[in-house]
């Protein structure tokens, strides 16, 4: 998981967010990348019994952006989109903030209980530093597929026979 961030009520993390002008800053988000991502999804989902969920979120919603930061944000994603649901507890959401540059991961209790924060941690931050330098899709292809590789390495299954629980396809909140 990443680093838990102030609780704070923010008056400047919202201001952020109704000056945030989305077509600025999300012109990377192509239908091309978009289609490389959830490509990259589709890949991280091979060979174990977890399910990956990519959100990008262009801001925080405006009626809560001064109590809520990326990571209570990410929190009700995971519940919203019932990553929390699947069969063997081993969802995983991987949510972009673009707005905050905040890349957050939250995983379900079955793979959370093998994995240290700090790798959750790690893995956020290497995505993070090739997203400072306009490398969104290869850093996210990358942080996709390392997050596959985890769940591999602990429910790995050559044959998963509940099939895909969540769809492979990236989600983007406008």
């Amino acid at each position: 998981m990443a680093t838990v961030t102030s609780t704070v009520p923010s008056w400047a993390r919202w201001w952020r967010q109704v000056a945030f002008i989305p077509s600025l800053h999300n012109r990377w988000l192509t239908p091309s990348a978009q289609q490389q991502l959830n490509q990259a999804i589709t890949e991280a989902e091979q060979g174990h019994r977890g399910e990956v969920v990519l959100v990008i979120e262009n801001h925080l919603p405006i009626s809560s952006a001064r109590l809520q930061n990326s990571r209570h944000r990410a929190i009700e994603v995971f519940g919203d989109y019932l990553v929390w649901d699947t069969q063997d507890n081993t969802g995983v959401l991987v949510y972009l903030n673009i707005c905050e540059r905040r890349l957050e991961i939250v995983a379900d209790r079955g793979i959370n209980s093998h994995v240290m924060p700090t790798m959750w941690q790690a893995m956020c931050d290497k995505a993070i530093e090739g997203i400072k330098v306009n490398r969104h899709i290869d850093s996210l292809v990358a942080l996709l597929g390392d997050v596959g590789q985890l769940l591999r390495q602990y429910y790995q299954l050559d044959n998963d026979p509940s099939g895909n629980e969540i769809a492979d396809r990236m989600i983007f909140i406008k």
